[in-house]
């Protein structure tokens, strides 16, 4: 749910050069991703309730900030979901040009998502095991292509690559790398279908931030070494890159493994959102049929198809709005999250937490600091992309405002308020 491998990294390198790029990929797991792995850990661990991130938000601020972090987590997933599909494409016309002409692509993006969608309403176990190969597969030509770059020192410093369209810059770069590096909390929607989370959490978390930290920075470390220039990179240009390398074998690896790595991270996520609703109808937020389980697999189907009919409209926006517009709309909920930490801290301190962000609540408090600083940036990047006629930043806004006129709408359709929920659902396992 926070990686699909190194696929999606090409523009930081493009926006920012090696060294900076390198250096943005060292940093962001710091600044970024350990606190906010920090953060879920212990409430993760504190509360495994099916809707994760919601549910905390709730518990801690109450319905209102609960709806808010449920619908701006959905809204998010518009844009968020939408990227998926447009990475896959990208690496497929670098094989098969045809589909880059007309709507092509588009419909290729569709046909994913319906898929996918179909997937996850076969049950989570499909998806897990589906996602933990798919992993293994992508992330083997990367292993080649480190392998074989000492032996190409310098051998690619004057390569004749195809003229790039990318326009990203510095701190186009950064977001992209953000964006790389998020995620974390969306596996803590399907707490409930979790072996032992108070445990799990924490450790899966933690390991992973090394793990992905490392199969970003190696491959591009491996490549400063040749010599190429940074111009050369925009996204899908792996490909590229890997002919260069180990030849036309190589290159056909890497464009299956960008499509293979697009389809995993887009059939996890579905995974993830599609339990939001679910939640909220559980809980009375949304009407009784997003709660509807397939009687064999226990998934929520109806809240499946409805979050996929969202996501199918999304695509064809490009990878640098959507990239910024999920940022922005995912770092208010994420803010959210923080708060609720430092919240439930004060008001429920006797809360066991099988972990605890070290500190106290000054640490609780600490930790927040750097994920909402770095979150800055997509408020600076977000007012100079247009959306609709407006810029990004209007856009998010607009959104953000539509939650609140749709929980009082809520409100005044369900007056007697909504339920106090603890039970955990029967779910698929």
């Amino acid at each position: 749910m926070v990686s699909g491998g190194t696929y999606g990294t090409e523009d930081i390198v493009h926006g920012a050069g090696y060294g900076r790029a390198i250096l943005l990929l060292l940093l962001t797991p710091i600044l970024w991703s350990l606190p906010t792995a920090f953060m879920l850990g212990e409430l993760a661990s504190a509360l495994p309730h099916e809707g994760g991130y919601y549910a905390w938000v709730r518990r801690a601020m109450g319905n209102f900030w609960g709806f808010q972090e449920a619908w701006l987590s959905l809204v998010a997933s518009k844009f968020d979901m939408a990227i998926y599909p447009t990475l896959f494409v990208a690496y497929l016309v670098r094989m098969f040009p045809w589909f880059s002409v007309g709507y092509r692509g588009v419909m290729v993006g569709l046909a994913i998502v319906v898929i996918c969608a179909l997937l996850n309403i076969a049950g989570v176990k499909v998806v897990s095991y589906t996602s933990m190969w798919l992993l293994i597969t992508l992330s083997s030509p990367f292993v080649v292509m480190v392998f074989l770059a000492p032996f190409k020192y310098k051998a690619l410093l004057n390569a004749v690559t195809t003229p790039t369209t990318s326009n990203v810059d510095m701190i186009g770069g950064l977001l992209i790398c953000m964006w790389n590096y998020m995620g974390w909390d969306n596996a803590s929607t399907i707490a409930t279908e979790v072996e032992r989370p108070q445990k799990t959490y924490p450790r899966a978390m933690l390991g992973a931030v090394a793990i992905i930290a490392a199969t970003y920075i190696l491959p591009v470390a491996a490549l400063w070494m040749t010599g190429l220039s940074p111009s050369a990179w925009e996204t899908g240009s792996w490909a590229d890159i890997a002919g260069l390398l180990g030849g036309p074998l190589l290159r056909i690896a890497v464009v299956v493994g960008g499509m293979i790595s697009a389809f995993g991270m887009f059939n996890a996520l579905v995974m993830s959102y599609s339990r939001l609703p679910l939640a909220m109808a559980q809980d009375g937020m949304l009407p009784q049929f997003f709660a509807k389980l397939h009687p064999k697999t226990r998934a929520p189907w109806v809240s499946i198809t409805i979050c996929a009919a969202g996501w199918a409209m999304c695509l064809g926006l490009g990878l640098d709005r959507l990239v910024t517009i999920d940022i922005l709309l995912y770092g208010a909920s994420l803010t959210l999250e923080f708060v609720a930490l430092i919240v439930l801290r004060v008001r429920e301190p006797d809360l066991p937490r099988p972990f605890r962000v070290p500190g106290g609540l000054f640490g609780a408090v600490l930790v927040g600091v750097s994920p909402l600083l770095m979150l800055g940036f997509s408020v600076v990047r977000s007012q100079s992309e247009q959306v609709m006629g407006m810029s990004s930043f209007a856009f998010g806004l607009i959104l953000v405002g539509a939650g609140v006129v749709v929980y009082f709408i809520n409100r005044a359709l369900k007056p007697e308020g909504w339920a106090t929920r603890e039970q955990k659902p029967e779910m698929a396992s």
